[in-house]
């Protein structure tokens, strides 16, 4: 599969690093390409931002788009540019012609009681502006009828594991958190690259949210 991969930060890295180890060939574009490791000569690495300008021109031929786009936690502008630059992403794939398009969301738009998880009061507020700006293009996203999308929540506890953790196995759930024994939410990142493999491999959330935890 020729996969679009835009953004190889702590979650792209791990996707990309997925997606190489299966075999399939893949494209990705960031605003720093000097900064991606390339694990083998099937993966691409091309400069491109969603905020200055289209990237629908170096998604074409693409089987599939994978956005693990963030817009910088530190970023003062962070809820602004991340609507903006996801609402970009989202035109050039429709502009590319490509269909299938999975984004990697947050996992504050899921549900508790009725509750999303953003609005509660226990919820970090240095994370707030990020998750919000992921809820609200949920939103945005859930009235896309031209593309095949799926959004993707992270457990809550969303980790980079040591070595060895990429376990391959998870389970899913569509609106509300996915706890273990021990009432937490977690996954590692290595498993979150999983999770998305499986999807591109074999769909089963078109149109829809998801999420996965151990």
């Amino acid at each position: 599969m020729k996969v679009a991969l835009i953004g190889a930060g702590f979650v792209g890295a791990a996707i990309l690093k997925e997606l190489s180890a299966r075999g399939h060939e893949v494209k990705v574009i960031v605003r720093h390409p000097e900064k991606v490791t390339v694990p083998d000569d099937k993966v691409t690495v091309v400069k491109g931002d969603a905020l200055a300008g289209d990237l629908s021109t170096l998604l074409q031929g693409s089987d599939a788009v994978v956005s693990a786009y963030n817009a910088g936690w530190t970023n003062p502008d962070l809820y602004a540019d991340f609507i903006a630059g996801s609402k970009a992403i989202q035109q050039s794939v429709k502009a590319s012609g490509v269909k299938r398009f999975i984004v990697i969301g947050g996992a504050g738009s899921l549900y508790i009681n009725g509750q999303q998880l953003v609005d509660s009061p226990q919820f970090p507020a240095e994370y707030k502006t990020g998750a919000t700006a992921a809820r609200d293009y949920l939103d945005i996203l859930k009235a896309e009828k031209e593309l095949d999308w799926t959004f993707f929540s992270p457990a809550i506890e969303m980790h980079q594991g040591t070595s060895g953790e990429r376990k391959g196995t998870y389970r899913t759930d569509l609106e509300s958190p996915v706890f273990n024994a021990e009432g937490r939410s977690i996954l590692s990142v290595e498993d979150l690259a999983v999770v998305i493999a499986d999807e591109l491999e074999e769909p089963k959330h078109i149109g829809r949210r998801f999420t996965a935890a151990y």
